[in-house]
């Protein structure tokens, strides 16, 4: 398991010489939402499941914060539409189901 660096609008981890791993970005939109506008995973440690894990993380953080999602990034998009149960903050994401 990575170390995480938690900032305000950032989740990231980096290697000791600083060379970034991964980071997931959530500006603020205004007071009450914020965009998840970029998921980044170096090359080294993609399809090991880091990107999901970078936004479970961001969806906990921001939930905590009371705060409503507008997904940007293509990632974060797909990722909400597959794990429907986190929908609950998106507000720009819903999976199309028939009733």
């Amino acid at each position: 398991m990575m170390e995480y660096i938690y900032e305000a609008n950032r989740i990231y981890a980096e290697q000791a010489d600083h060379l970034l791993l991964a980071e997931v970005t959530f500006p603020s939109r205004d007071a009450n939402r914020v965009n998840v506008d970029h998921v980044y995973v170096d090359a080294s440690l993609r399809g090991q499941g880091v990107a999901s894990e970078l936004m479970l993380l961001a969806y906990n953080y921001i939930k905590e914060k009371n705060l409503k999602i507008i997904a940007k990034c293509p990632y974060a998009i797909a990722w909400f539409k597959r794990n429907e149960q986190y929908q609950d903050i998106v507000i720009n994401v819903k999976t199309n189901k028939k009733e």
